[in-house]
């Protein structure tokens, strides 16, 4: 059963929908006000720039630096920070015991494909460059962040860089076509993600690019030699198939993957983990998985 928190999230965004009149500006603006609330007790934020690619450091009270987390923030491409994820970062860091590397990228639509999936992969290269083990790292991100972080595993494995010991896509886009049948199926109990919204963020972000490029929408990559993955999402998301024929696709090529479908939640429950249970409750599988990899 749905808590009461979800149902008064699902009120407050049914009550500010996306318009398409809506400007990129404001756009950006409503999400950067989640930089306001309230974190955990003792949690640490430390700017750095990660090879010209800004990034900050994230530990909760009793996180190593011997374990480490990089953290891609979502937004469609076009906003998003680590200021703006740090209600989901600083619970990731205390559930993990790992420190968060939280980076940003360039934006859409002022940059295009592939300026994303180039800066976080120079944000990964930069923090094996401190001497953090691959083996006891993984990468993670929400929506837009978990798309780029199942590309950056195809761009790793791509150039033969090491890849990390697990991955964790939550509430990903993987798919830039919005083809899946889960966008009509969905539509009317989904509060936020519309295809609608989608094709122009997708639009913004590939600017020409054909949406099948496996770096854009990594559903259409080459799958095999993947490390271990958790993949969530929620049954309320239009991007549900998103989630879903990915992990199919992944499983059948070999990957060891973990998917959890969370009943009734929204796309990106994650970030409101300062008030949702259920966020706090997907954090900790989150936890779980993290530490039965890394110990």
């Amino acid at each position: 059963m749905a808590s009461a928190a979800l149902e008064k999230l699902i009120a407050s965004k049914r009550a500010n929908p996306y318009r398409p009149d809506k400007t990129i500006e404001e756009l950006r603006a409503e999400a950067e006000t989640r930089a306001a609330e309230p974190l955990p007790e003792g949690t640490v934020c430390e700017s750095v720039d990660a090879d010209g690619v800004a990034a900050e450091w994230v530990l909760s009270a009793g996180a190593t630096a011997e374990r480490t987390f990089l953290f891609i923030h979502g937004g469609g491409y076009y906003r998003g920070s680590p200021a703006s994820s740090r209600a989901a970062t600083s619970r990731i860091s205390a559930a993990t015991g790992a420190r968060i590397l939280s980076t940003s990228y360039r934006l859409a639509p002022e940059n295009v494909f592939p300026a994303a999936i180039d800066d976080v992969y120079t944000a990964y290269r930069w923090m094996l460059n401190q001497g953090v083990d691959p083996n006891r790292s993984m990468i993670g991100g929400i929506s837009a962040g978990g798309g780029l972080t199942l590309a950056l595993l195809l761009k790793l494995k791509e150039a033969g860089d090491p890849l990390p010991a697990g991955a964790v896509p939550m509430s990903a886009w993987t798919d830039m076509t919005q083809s899946s049948e889960t966008f009509r199926t969905k539509a009317d109990i989904d509060p936020t993600i519309s295809k609608q919204y989608l094709d122009r963020m997708a639009a913004a972000y590939l600017g020409g690019v054909d949406p099948k490029t496996p770096l854009a929408s990594p559903l259409f990559g080459e799958l095999n030699n993947l490390p271990p993955m958790l993949v969530q999402v929620g049954t309320a998301e239009t991007m549900y198939d998103d989630s879903r024929l990915y992990a199919e696709k992944a499983q059948v090529a070999g990957v060891n993957i973990t998917f959890e479908p969370w009943e009734d939640m929204i796309h990106g429950w994650h970030g409101s983990a300062a008030v949702l249970p259920e966020a706090q409750e997907a954090i900790d599988s989150i936890g779980a998985f993290f530490k039965g990899l890394i110990s």
